[in-house]
């Protein structure tokens, strides 16, 4: 069994660690940088930044934030946020980024999943998808969760699968910042359904939610932001925690 990994994630908005409930309401959390050697050091398997706002704004990623973030890790590091081309990735992977988060640029145009995998390698390349129950059915949301793309969030999936996608960090909307628990039906049906690693995200609250995305929702891996940041769980006690309960994870 490959072992599961536990990441924290630094959203970030005018150069602060965010957060929200169901991506509204950002509240500060601190400094990423900060944050970042926090987790280094604190037994993060890997991290996450993602420029939150970017997208939105019509602008590229922070690439001097990323720099100096990059600069305290020890750990992988997947950057995202207004990536829109491929020179944009190869600057993030200059900065000291390990691999790239592609989101609305990727439904905008999937051929850059493509290019991208093409020339720096699928193991680079994490999907991004925020997904939101939606009339009996899981749709896939862009522009930081404002906009409904009408595309099927299974079907979505498995598209940027064959595209050459390495990984997919699965947010569920609904779930975001709540803290009652990820979003185990979805979760586990992309996972079952695809060859490639899924990050579950949205809904941490407990030990216990992170023992249930693995052992029910089939998740690789599980990303958590608001209940680190507040220190109401660490990733050594997540860690021992699925020990004891028999799940297998990174030292």
């Amino acid at each position: 069994m490959v072992a599961k990994r536990i990441i924290p994630c630094l959203d970030i908005k005018g150069g602060r660690t965010v957060k929200g409930i169901k991506f509204l309401n950002l509240r500060d959390m601190g400094d990423p940088v900060e944050l970042a050697k926090r987790y280094s050091d604190g037994g993060a398997d890997e991290l996450v930044f993602l420029d939150i706002s970017a997208t939105n704004e019509e602008r590229s990623i922070t690439f001097d934030l990323v720099e100096r973030v990059a600069q305290t890790l020890s750990i992988p590091f997947t950057v995202g946020g207004g990536i829109s081309t491929v020179d944009h990735v190869s600057r993030l992977l200059d900065s000291g980024a390990d691999k790239v988060s592609l989101n609305s640029s990727a439904v905008r145009t999937p051929e850059l999943i493509d290019q991208v995998a093409r020339r720096f390698g699928c193991q680079c390349v994490v999907v991004a998808i925020d997904t939101k129950r939606f009339e009996q059915d899981d749709e896939v949301f862009v522009q930081a969760g404002r906009t409904s793309t009408g595309k099927h969030t299974l079907d979505w999936a498995r598209e940027v699968t064959e595209r050459g996608a390495g990984e997919i960090l699965l947010t569920s909307m609904d779930n975001d910042g709540v803290r009652h628990g990820f979003a185990l039906d979805i979760t586990s049906r992309v996972a079952e359904a695809l060859t490639i690693p899924v990050i579950a995200s949205g809904g941490a609250g407990t030990t216990e939610h992170f023992l249930e995305v693995f052992r029910e929702g089939s998740a690789d891996a599980a990303l958590a932001a608001g209940v680190f940041h507040e220190g109401i769980l660490t990733v050594s006690a997540v860690k021992e925690s699925l020990r004891e309960q028999g799940i297998e994870v990174r030292r």
